[in-house]
């Protein structure tokens, strides 16, 4: 039978959590990590490299990346550039453009738990914040600059929206107009495709459709008025950037998939992503075999697989796309947690009470090993995997981390059973797991992750006066991170500007080397950071001879490299 809630109160945290309690508890999250650190690859110094680039030259319209045209959709990179030169007199540009991301993922969470508290009513509303907040993709993208999380925000509103729609039709058309605009501005037409399963599911299950289809196609034809401006604007600007644009949206959308592997590649993902959000929605629908038809039921679970089926078959496998797997499907493992069996309840609660406890206790030690060198055999593998890295101890960090450590056996000791328990833990957890890792471990991940090292050691090779850089074959996180810190514009080997070159930046090693010393050209400089020992990872600087052919009528230099990382966009990976 399900386990009773004993709705207790205790030295002033209660269960379920709620109000400044829940609040505190996700700002802590949500921030903490967010600062602190240089932009890393992927997305993350992309995005900053964009912002970047719109407070340096002042063109709103035409997005770019290091002096390059970079076709997407403006919205994300227009408010985390305000943001960066809003409180750029109080810290890095790039952690102020991260605060809007720490803005966006608090406004999802708000949305799913007014979704939650509409569809589900108030006692267990606080579990759909908890759940989306303790799943591990949404750590993993929560605190990075990441345009999809404004798509999240997007699609948390408009599922809030479908919920208010029996209730308040013209609040939820309002809110829905400004959930689908907001998704197109902020990352193109797949969030604005992925959401219309949930609109029509949403019709079908509403009482008087006629009247409810009314006031949705008001809403989209709503939304379209900002996204016309904006398309209308952009082609006046540029037509050709508007027509790159569709182009780069069309790709992504009609890349050649191959539908068996792709669904195993996006089952597999959602096993750890997902989790603990697709178990508890999987109880969910058993425990509620009966009630299918319900619309609190009805309409996040189909949701769920209509988009799954929709990533399937018009995307290849990409990890932050797949944060739009997670509104529906938390709403859907939300209604499941009061029907939890005792013992499966009781048994959720172990394993996050003692898997935290013994993360905790690995990046505890962890700690030890980077900054005092014990245990020895943990030091020497953490100095191979980051070779060059010096530990240091810090007084504030460690205070912090001790801090969290025992708020998280405090919660252990005192927390009474209840529904919410699991969860509440979980969620906990994941949180200490991570302010830990933010406050002892990020030295040493920002030391492997940042791209700073080796722009600086490129910087120091190049002359103060100099004509200008071709590069071939670079990834746009480096170019970025290139001209973030040291003003380096590297202009694409086959542009025409690249036949004046006196300069040549190229990634990964040639099948024959030899060919450029033939054309004139020698090497002056080569780099890679400290965990890349692959020789494709490596860069290599080389400079013209006088008799040098022009660096636009080389061969193809672009290596030969690996399968594109599927947490990176097509945009970003393309040079």
């Amino acid at each position: 039978m399900p386990i009773l809630d004993e709705k207790p109160r205790f030295r002033g945290i209660s269960l379920p959590p709620d109000g400044w309690v829940l609040t505190g508890l996700l700002v802590i999250y949500i921030f903490t990590g967010l600062i602190g650190h240089d932009p890393w690859k992927h997305d993350d110094a992309i995005s900053i490299g964009i912002a970047h680039d719109l407070i340096r030259n002042g063109n709103w319209l035409i997005l770019r990346l290091a002096g390059r045209a970079y076709p997407d959709a403006p919205l994300y990179y227009w408010l985390a550039a305000i943001a960066g030169k809003l409180f750029s007199w109080l810290m890095p540009f790039h952690d102020a453009v991260r605060l809007t991301s720490g803005v966006f993922t608090l406004l999802s969470l708000e949305f799913i738990l007014l979704a939650a508290r509409e569809s589900q009513g108030r006692p267990y509303a606080a579990t759909a914040p908890l759940i989306l907040a303790g799943s591990i993709g949404f750590l993993f993208h929560a605190h990075e600059a990441q345009p999809m999380l404004l798509a999240l925000t997007a699609h948390t509103a408009a599922y809030w929206a479908f919920a208010l729609l029996p209730r308040h039709p013209r609040r939820a058309v309002v809110i829905f107009a400004t959930a689908l605009a907001t998704a197109f501005l902020a990352n193109g037409l797949l969030p604005v495709i992925t959401l219309l399963p949930a609109l029509g599911i949403t019709l079908w299950r509403s009482e008087d459709r006629l009247r409810r289809l009314g006031g949705l196609l008001a809403g989209i034809a709503a939304a379209a008025v900002p996204c016309g401006v904006w398309l209308l604007a952009v082609h006046m600007a540029s037509a050709d950037y508007l027509a790159g644009f569709f182009q780069a949206e069309c790709s992504i959308l009609t890349r050649p998939v191959s539908l068996p592997a792709n669904f195993l590649r996006h089952a597999s993902l959602l096993l750890w992503y997902a989790w603990p959000a697709l178990p508890l929605a999987a109880w969910s629908l058993w425990s509620k075999r009966r009630r299918l038809g319900e619309r609190a039921i009805a309409v996040p679970a189909l949701s769920f697989f209509a988009v799954l089926i929709l990533l399937v078959l018009l995307t290849s496998l990409r990890s932050a796309t797949a944060l739009l797997l997670l509104p529906p499907l938390v709403l859907l493992a939300s209604s499941g947690v009061e029907t939890l069996r005792r013992g499966a309840a009781n048994a959720f609660d172990w394993f996050s009470m003692v898997s935290f406890t013994f993360f905790a206790g690995i990046v505890w030690i962890g700690w030890s090993a980077l900054v005092f060198g014990w245990p020895t055999r943990l030091a020497r593998q953490a100095m191979r995997l980051e070779p060059g890295f010096l530990g240091v101890f810090s007084a504030p960090a460690f205070l912090f981390a001790l801090a969290c450590t025992g708020f998280w056996f405090w919660m252990i000791v005192t927390s009474p059973r209840s529904p919410m328990r699991g969860i509440t833990h979980w969620m906990v957890g994941l949180t200490l797991f991570w302010l830990l890792l933010a406050s002892l471990w990020m030295p040493w991940i920002d030391y492997g992750k940042t791209f700073r090292g080796v722009s600086a050691s490129l910087k120091k090779a190049l002359p103060a006066k100099m004509d200008c850089i071709a590069g071939a074959g670079l990834p746009m996180a480096f170019l970025a991170t290139l001209d973030y810190f040291e003003g380096i514009r590297v202009i694409p080997q086959k542009s025409e500007r690249a036949a004046s070159c006196s300069w040549l930046l190229v990634q990964g090693s040639r099948r024959d080397p030899a060919d450029l010393a033939g054309s004139g050209w020698r090497p002056v400089w080569h780099g890679n950071r400290p965990n890349d020992r692959r020789d494709y990872d490596r860069f290599h600087l080389y400079r013209a001879s006088r008799r040098a052919e022009p660096a636009s009528a080389l061969d193809d230099l672009a290596p030969a490299s690996p399968e594109p990382d599927p947490a990176v966009p097509s945009r970003a990976r393309a040079e």
